[in-house]
C-alpha cells in the first residue's frame, strides 16, 4: 500500500511528491525544493516519518522539477533516475534558471534511464512507465494500477495541460499522449500532477477544455 505525499516548492509552485509504502521506502519525484527553508521543510518530514530513500526519479527535467536534485541526490546518497531524452533537458537546466532569475547548481552525478514499459518497484508495490512526449521530449507517468493513481508531471492537469513552448515541446504530441496514453486509464484514475490540485481522468475527459 503506497501513501503519497506532496509539498508545493519554489516560485514557480511545483509539486513535489515522496511515494512511500507500510516499510518506510520512499521515492522522491521532482524535489523542486529551492530554498533552505523547502529543504528543511521537506527533509524534516522524511526525519518525521522515518523514511528510507531509496530513488530519485525525474518525470521530465524542466528547471522547476529538478532544484533540488543535488541536494536530494548528494543527502540521500542517490543517483538520478530519467528517461534519455531528458538528458539534453537536464544539461540546460541552469541556463534556464538564470533567464529566470532562479540560479541553481545542477546535478552532475550518474544518470540511470528509464524507458517506457519499465516498472518502478517499492517493495510489493509497483509503479508502471507511461511514456507521454509532448511538453517535454521524455515526459515520463507512473502509473499504480493497484491503488488507481498515476505521478503524472506536467503532462495534464485539472482542466489544463502542460505547456508546449519551451524546447522539446510540441502541442499535437502532447495531445496525443494524453488521449493515448492517459484517457484510456479507468475514469476513477486520480492523477497527481506537477503543478495545482489533482484530478481525474474522467473529470479531465469530461471537463478540459483543451483535450477534446
Amino acid at each position: 500500500m503506497l501513501t503519497v505525499k506532496f509539498f508545493t516548492f519554489s516560485p514557480v509552485q511545483e509539486n513535489t511528491y515522496v511515494v512511500f509504502n507500510e516499510n518506510k521506502d520512499a521515492i522522491i519525484f521532482d524535489p523542486g525544493c529551492y530554498s533552505p527553508e523547502e529543504k528543511k521543510t521537506l527533509s524534516q518530514y522524511i526525519v518525521q516519518e522515518k523514511l528510507r530513500i531509496v530513488q530519485l526519479i525525474n518525470t521530465h527535467c524542466h528547471l522547476d522539477h529538478i532544484f533540488g536534485n543535488k541536494w536530494v541526490a548528494e543527502t540521500y546518497a542517490l543517483e538520478l533516475f530519467i528517461h534519455p531524452d531528458e538528458e539534453v533537458i537536464l544539461a540546460h537546466g541552469p541556463e534556464y534558471g538564470k533567464m529566470w532569475g532562479l540560479p541553481f547548481t545542477n546535478y552532475e552525478g550518474q544518470l540511470h534511464f528509464i524507458n517506457e514499459h519499465d516498472i518502478i518497484k517499492l517493495g510489493e508495490d509497483e509503479l508502471h512507465v507511461i511514456l507521454a512526449p509532448g511538453h517535454s521530449p521524455g515526459s515520463l507517468c507512473f502509473y499504480n494500477k493497484d491503488q488507481g493513481f498515476i505521478i503524472g508531471g506536467d503532462v495534464l492537469f485539472r482542466e489544463s495541460i502542460g505547456r508546449t513552448d519551451l524546447p522539446g515541446g510540441d502541442h499535437n504530441t502532447l495531445l496525443k499522449s494524453i488521449r493515448e496514453k492517459l484517457f484510456v486509464l479507468p475514469d476513477n484514475v486520480e492523477v497527481f500532477s506537477g503543478h495545482g490540485p489533482s484530478t481525474t481522468i474522467g473529470y479531465e475527459k469530461k471537463h478540459n477544455p483543451f483535450v477534446s
